[in-house]
């Protein structure tokens, strides 16, 4: 027997869907015996008859109504028929979209698609579905074996890539997706720009930024080199201005150019602690209208921190004349960052000396600045393609329970660390400078998402030991496997060209100076349809402020299914966790359920902290992680999470204390509860992922 799909297709029948379906439905109501549903379902395919005539999916489903209501089971219908018109919302709302959807993704995977990443014909339209996107991608990746085998078997490579990601296991970073197999081409994500002491330098980097921004990157930068405001300018007996005044002229230029037309312009900006103009740079976004294309981070040295340790002055060097020309007390350098961090999250901090002692290529050049979101230093005029294995897809059912697939995971790391190897070649570089940097140490930065999720389905409380030493294995696993995988494409396409300058010169060769990552993961979680990297699930059921300012209800679709399985979900206990934040004292909830879905706001800093610091163990490069704090946190709780952060190894951190601005992406508590009600009608829609960097999540 054949059954009619809705887009005219056939395909074989298969009576275990119809079971599965029969069972979700049951367990929505508490029921539990999968037995019954295969009785129900043999019932149906009873009921279908022998006919040659392939009956419809809406034919079949009017079916299983028909059997469940004559058999008694009222409930299991009711739920059954409330799943089939959720479904035939998100499809008429796809359908809105102008999206065909083939490969049965979220409605706001979807959406994240059509308006950024699918193709588009001259009048606007989209002229691509979500499968055809992953082909293109799959196809135009895999080609890249060829430059080392002309006999190479692309179909089998490029079947590999497309299964991957259509199976949602794993997801290259935003640009891969947008531009592959298009005109643009340009596949990296992040790029680290070189700002020199003159003003040829400085606008030349500005004109840079912008042909990087338009093709769809991020960039960081270090100010460090320019010098002080009041310095002398020989050249023209001036006075210079600073590198605020620079800075600002940068976040002007960003203002105005869109990248490629899919992402707003993203810009790290960082200043070492040292520099003259520091206490200007620790409270230039003191107002939230000012750098709002920049994300700022002090770059914190191993002598500052020892001062600051031993409440000593510290001096202050020009970069120009190299001489020093004050002194500050560091510690209250300190404090003052710390009141800014607390104040609205800015400055975050970044250990230049861990970052350099960790540098694979410190003959080529010394780290100054990071990406957007501080997980990826680079070296000036380097950047870096990375990609994400998604732990929520890493897990099978043995004995009733979910376990860790680690056999899955590790074939996974291996098929992504060819993707990304591929990507470098594959990309077109907006510099030629950057085109020679990236390919001389072709640094790659795989990392994960779904963190939060795999713990969920384990069982696993997020602040608990027994997450740490998860997380510290699953990194262990990326770890090895990828520089595993590195040094057999190695073999087959030899050692990265500087690697005779790199830390492994006289060691095994391998293909990639680094090969490891953490990323904030914002848009491919939503395409995903998972929690966002390392990060703890910002809330159950909250409020998304959306791009064009429309407010969201947004419920957790692990705890919705935990409720309606463990008979407790009501579209009104939702909104009232909404209002509340947490789970936390609501007596209707089993304490189990309690424990295991932890929200970043129940979890102490210190968890936080641990957790990064966990991750980064295992790591070459940084891990992306936001240390979210209540609105009730003190200055003293920051400070807390610095010097931890330092030292346990850290390389940098971002604190983000709830409403400490007027507007962010993600909100819960007091500040949803005139939301929850508003006199336009909300959506009810998944929460897909939550946390996060804010640049990577708007």
């Amino acid at each position: 027997m054949k059954i009619k799909k809705r887009s005219g297709s056939t395909e074989p029948f298969d009576q275990d869907k119809i079971t599965s379906a029969i069972y979700k439905a049951a367990q929505a109501v508490g029921g539990q015996d999968h037995s019954e549903s295969l009785r129900l379902s043999s019932l149906v395919v009873k009921g279908l008859g022998k006919g040659t005539k392939a009956p419809s999916v809406e034919e079949i489903q009017d079916l299983v109504e028909k059997v469940l209501i004559e058999e008694g089971h009222a409930k299991t219908a009711k739920a059954y028929i409330l799943y089939r018109q959720e479904r035939k919302t998100i499809r008429n709302a796809k359908e809105a979209l102008g999206i065909t959807d083939d490969i049965k993704l979220s409605y706001n995977a979807v959406q994240v698609l059509e308006r950024r990443y699918l193709k588009k014909d001259v009048d606007g339209r989209t002229v691509e579905t979500p499968g055809e996107m992953f082909r293109r991608v799959a196809k135009n990746i895999a080609s890249a074996d060829l430059i080392y085998d002309k006999k190479a078997d692309l179909k089998r490579t490029e079947g590999e890539f497309f299964e991957i990601m259509t199976s949602l296991r794993f997801m290259p970073n935003s640009p891969t997706l947008m531009n592959a197999g298009r005109h643009l081409q340009q596949l990296a994500a992040c790029f680290v720009l070189p700002v020199g002491d003159s003003m040829e330098s400085i606008f030349e980097t500005i004109k840079n930024t912008a042909l990087i921004h338009k093709s769809g990157g991020g960039t960081g930068f270090s100010f460090s080199r320019i010098r002080p405001r009041g310095a002398a300018v020989k050249s023209t007996s001036g006075i210079a201005s600073g590198p605020i005044s620079f800075m600002k002229v940068f976040n002007a230029a960003t203002e105005v150019i869109k990248q490629g037309g899919t992402r707003r312009g993203a810009n790290m900006g960082i200043l070492r602690v040292d520099h003259p103009d520091i206490l200007d740079f620790i409270v230039a976004k003191e107002r939230n209208d000012q750098l709002n294309n920049f994300n700022l981070s002090v770059g914190i040295t191993n002598a500052f921190m020892g001062a600051v340790q031993q409440n000593k002055d510290y001096d202050l060097v020009d970069p120009v004349t190299k001489q020093p020309v004050k002194s500050l007390s560091a510690r209250r350098v300190f404090d003052l960052i710390v009141m800014m961090a607390w104040k609205n999250g800015e400055p975050g901090i970044i250990f230049l000396d861990r970052l350099n002692q960790d540098n694979p290529t410190p003959e080529v050049g010394e780290i100054e600045s990071t990406n957007p979101c501080g997980e990826q230093p680079l070296l000036p005029y380097e950047s870096c393609n990375l990609g994400s294995i998604n732990l929520s897809k890493m897990v099978k059912e043995l004995e009733g329970k979910f376990v860790f697939d680690e056999d899955s995971f590790r074939k996974a790391v291996r098929t992504a660390v060819h993707f990304l190897d591929n990507v470098i070649d594959k990309c077109s570089y907006p510099l030629k400078e950057i085109k020679d940097m990236v390919k001389s140490n072709r640094k790659i930065g795989l990392g994960v998402m779904g963190f939060s999720d795999i713990l969920i389905q384990l069982g696993i409380p997020y602040n608990s030991e027994e997450a740490i030493t998860f997380g510290e294995k699953i990194m262990k696993i990326v770890d090895e496997e990828s520089k595993k995988m590195s040094r057999e494409l190695a073999k087959a396409r030899g050692p990265f060209p500087n690697y005779g300058k790199s830390i492994y010169a006289g060691k095994d060769e391998i293909r990639n100076a680094t090969t490891t990552t953490l990323a904030p993961t914002g848009t491919i979680s939503i395409i995903s349809g998972c929690s966002s990297g390392i990060e703890p699930l910002f809330a159950i059921s909250y409020i998304r402020n959306v791009m064009d300012n429309t407010h969201l209800l947004e419920v957790n679709p692990l705890f919705r299914k935990a409720a309606q399985t463990r008979g407790f979900y009501t579209d009104e206990l939702m909104r009232r966790i909404a209002e509340r934040g947490t789970l936390s004292g609501m007596e209707e909830i089993p304490e189990d359920i309690q424990r295991v879905f932890v929200t970043s706001h129940d979890i102490s800093p210190e968890w936080h902290v641990r957790m990064q610091a966990a991750f980064q163990k295992h790591t070459d490069n940084a891990v992306s992680k936001t240390v979210n704090f209540p609105q009730s946190a003190t200055t003293k709780d920051v400070e807390n999470v610095f010097l931890m952060a330092y030292k346990l190894g850290c390389k940098g951190v971002t604190v983000y204390r709830d409403k400490s601005r007027e507007e962010q992406v993600l909100n819960i508590g007091s500040v949803n509860k005139d939301r929850l009600r508003p006199k336009k009608k909300m959506k009810v829609v998944d929460a897909e992922y939550a946390g996060g960097c804010e640049t990577c999540n708007v």
